[in-house]
């Protein structure tokens, strides 16, 4: 009995994700998907100040705008959120972050996206003066995107411990680091870091989030070699069963041709 119920609710969640993919088609792929994209830091590897991560945070927002998310269905959070009256972000705090996503999910119908570019450490993602830790991001993405088609990156050093924790059959984990790795490029003269540098500049060229996962590994593999950094950080990836097929659906919108 139990086994037949498992598998009714597989098939259920996989019913599900398929009509989601077929609406998201129909009405532009991610025009009904709800997004948050956090700063969780503001300082450089060596504790000065550096704008990387709020540049990130501020043009991964204007990416999946480009790519279809609609603007009213993002919403962005930083440590110093003051200094930023044009993009006009949230505060990072744990709390506020889930009761925007749990606002956003009760007001769309399709995916969720999560990214977050910060330092790391290998309980967690610094988040202002603490630590967003795997059990706890986990959590938050259950009750505010349930079953819903879900895109998670982190962009920061060792959190590849994200993906054991967050790997689920509807989701998508992307993460700038294994788990015993650090990323790099959160000087206080880099304008973002690598990882997000390589995510940036991917996305024009990708279709969609699976081809874009792949541009950007190899963008910051690439990176690395020229750059001399070693151990190199190896970005992680990981894909649902039932997300993998649908992907291809949920394809980015092409920018616009210049006159």
């Amino acid at each position: 009995m139990r086994r037949r119920a498992a598998r009714l609710c597989a098939v259920l969640a996989g019913l599900w994700l398929a009509t989601a993919a077929g609406a998201a088609q129909a009405a532009g792929a991610f025009a009904d998907w709800s997004a948050v994209v956090i700063a969780g830091d503001w300082h450089a590897h060596d504790g000065g100040p550096s704008e990387a991560f709020d540049n990130a945070r501020r043009d991964v927002t204007y990416a999946l705008a480009r790519a279809g998310f609609q603007p009213q269905n993002i919403r962005q959070f930083s440590v110093r959120p003051e200094r930023y009256k044009d993009t006009r972000p949230e505060k990072s705090d744990p709390q506020g972050i889930y009761d925007a996503m749990v606002d956003l999910a009760g007001r769309t119908q399709g995916g969720c996206m999560f990214y977050m570019t910060s330092h790391g450490a290998p309980q967690g993602a610094q988040l202002d003066q603490g630590i967003l830790r795997p059990g706890m991001l986990a959590s938050m993405l259950d009750q505010a995107c349930g079953k819903r088609p879900t895109v998670v990156v982190i962009s920061a050093c060792f959190s590849g411990v994200f993906v054991p924790t967050l790997a689920k059959p509807n989701r998508m984990v992307l993460t700038a680091a294994r788990p015993d790795r650090t990323s790099f490029g959160c000087g206080q003269d880099n304008k973002y870091p690598y990882f997000d540098d390589c995510f940036l500049s991917s996305m024009p060229q990708s279709k969609d989030f699976s081809g874009l996962a792949s541009a950007t590994r190899e963008c910051v593999r690439v990176r690395e070699i020229a750059e001399k950094m070693s151990p190199p950080s190896e970005p992680q990836v990981w894909v649902g069963a039932e997300l993998r097929p649908m992907l291809p659906l949920y394809a980015f919108e092409a920018a616009p041709k210049p006159n």
